[in-house]
């Protein structure tokens, strides 16, 4: 069982996507910090805050904190800021992704369009064939009487 799984693991398929995973998730990381650290704050100054994921509306009585966490703590609330946060994160990572799958469909296109111009070569002919053909030219060139 130990074997199998060894050659489970070993496909190249498997390993594809744990590499894909990793990879997605550094860049995921990459994403929630361009939105959090540079895209967020310009968003909060147009609007006025520079804190956008602190946007949030209280549903009960009891909260009157400023920050969304402690306005957690106190009760109920309906947080815009973050979830907003959150959508646009998500948007460019899924534009980021439709960009790099347009682009791989892009360069599969060029390659096919490559191989569907390029002439195919005829295999030669079987030396049946080939010495047949001398005879034949041969043939042709001697003179008749």
């Amino acid at each position: 069982m130990l074997n199998e799984f060894k050659a489970f693991i070993a496909r190249g398929n498997v390993m594809d996507l744990a590499v894909g995973v990793i990879i997605g998730g550094a860049f995921g990381g990459i994403v929630k910090s361009l939105v959090d650290d540079l895209i967020m704050p310009i968003v909060g100054a147009i609007f006025g805050g520079f804190d956008f994921s602190n946007y949030f509306l209280p549903l009960s009585s009891a909260v009157n904190a400023p920050s969304l966490a402690a306005a957690r703590a106190q009760g109920a609330v309906f947080a815009y800021g973050s979830f907003l946060t959150v959508l646009i994160n998500f948007l460019i990572l899924a534009w980021i992704i439709f960009l790099m799958v347009k682009g791989v469909n892009i360069l599969r296109a060029q390659v096919e369009r490559q191989e569907k111009a390029a002439p195919e070569e005829l295999p030669p002919p079987p030396a049946d064939v080939q010495l047949l053909t001398e005879i034949r030219d041969l043939l042709a060139k001697r003179p008749t009487a």
